[in-house]
């Protein structure tokens, strides 16, 4: 009954609970921190250390890899104990990330870099959990597209800082130092996240999931993985446009305007979308093949600096879409008891294709990279096929 009580109190109140607010802005705080180390990092590597490119790559594939089972363990983790916790645990850990200008050694500095984002993979399923035990089914887009917003939109802040802070001549291990006091604001926003969950109904209860239901997720988690394949890390992005214009600071202005694009798209699209599946592969799987095909035409030919800019827009308003309905639908077909695996099943399928799609990048990069985007096109357009084929009704 108390349950029911707290359900109609969120309906009568509005879906931006208390809790909400300090989950979102937990994830605005972490993101204006160590996005700041994710954009600087390859300048860093590349530029400081005299890194060559591929080793960004294996630094990603580390990253990613490993964050395949780590966020699956999380999930787990998650359900068994408690996801409040497992979030805050994996926060704490995420200024590690920080702590990577510290060293000059390049293998030294991917080390703490791994570390730093393997905590963040931790962490990342028990908060979508969390978000969703203190939102109501109806809600749901909603408050994975505010989440995704104040969750970019803090990323964006940290890449306009760091912009800001090269131009004035801040070295990286100021930056990078820096970013452990936002990262400390998120965990301590965590922290305050009260230990309470409201009533769910329908497929997210506990009640098993219907045969379309499992389908429908083993078809999101498939394409998932799928599209991981082609989802390279933004510093490739930031790398081309840098080397191109001979200016870091035009690299890091890519970064803004992805980040920048992908906050507004989860602000804008969390009310409009209806959470199907035929959205997540429309607007977001095939826009971001767009943008990749962009990415590689511009390059091709010599483009101006706004010629990339066009292609890395639409790339985030992909992601956008995409990490407003991949969790959407995840927290609707599975059951509420299984939620924490089913979002570390979703973390770990795309870091599974991160893991093997930045190694590709990688290599194909130091070829041309035009076969590099090109190659993350295609895989973006096979993501669309598979999702629309595996989660097809009988």
């Amino acid at each position: 009954m108390l349950a029911v009580a707290n359900l109609r109190n969120v309906a009568a109140s509005g879906w931006r609970t208390p809790n909400v607010w300090k989950i979102a802005l937990s994830a605005f705080f972490a993101d204006f921190g160590y996005q700041a180390v994710l954009s600087g990092f390859p300048l860093f590597l590349i530029l400081v250390l005299k890194a060559p490119v591929w080793a960004y790559g294996v630094a990603m594939a580390l990253s990613y890899g490993p964050g395949a089972v780590v966020a699956y363990l999380g999930g787990r983790w998650g359900d068994r104990s408690d996801h409040r916790k497992v979030a805050i645990f994996g926060n704490l850990m995420i200024p590690f990330l920080s702590l990577s200008a510290l060293v000059v050694v390049p293998w030294q500095a991917i080390t703490l870099f791994v570390i730093g984002w393997l905590s963040r993979n931790l962490r990342s399923p028990s908060r979508r959990v969390l978000l969703t035990k203190n939102i109501d089914d109806q809600h749901r887009s909603h408050a994975f597209g505010f989440l995704h917003g104040l969750d970019v939109g803090g990323g964006m802040l940290a890449a306009i800082g760091l912009l800001v802070l090269l131009s004035f001549h801040v070295t990286f291990r100021w930056i990078f130092v820096f970013t452990i006091i936002p990262l400390m604001v998120s965990s301590a926003l965590l922290i305050a996240v009260k230990p309470r969950a409201y009533l769910q109904s329908g497929p997210s209860s506990n009640e098993p999931p219907s045969h379309q239901a499992e389908r429908n997720v083993r078809g999101v988690l498939i394409a998932a993985a799928v599209y991981g394949f082609s989802s390279y890390s933004m510093g490739f992005p930031i790398i081309t446009v840098a080397q191109s214009s001979k200016s870091a600071i035009w690299g890091v202005l890519t970064y803004i305007i992805f980040l920048g694009v992908s906050a507004l798209t989860g602000f804008g699209l969390g009310h409009r979308l209806k959470g199907s599946i035929r959205e997540l592969a429309w607007l977001g799987y095939l826009v971001a093949a767009i943008g990749s095909i962009g990415l590689a035409a511009a390059y091709a030919w010599h483009g101006s600096v706004i010629t990339y800019y066009v292609p890395i827009a639409l790339l985030g308003f992909a992601l956008g879409a995409i990490e407003t309905l991949e969790p959407t639908l995840i927290s609707r077909y599975t059951s509420r008891a299984t939620s924490g695996g089913g979002m570390g099943k979703l973390t770990a399928a795309r870091s599974v294709g991160l893991f093997l799609a930045n190694l590709v990048m990688g290599l194909l990069y130091h070829v041309t990279p035009v076969a590099a985007y090109g190659y993350a096109a295609i895989l973006a357009v096979v993501a669309v096929v598979v999702l629309l084929l595996s989660t097809r009704s009988r």
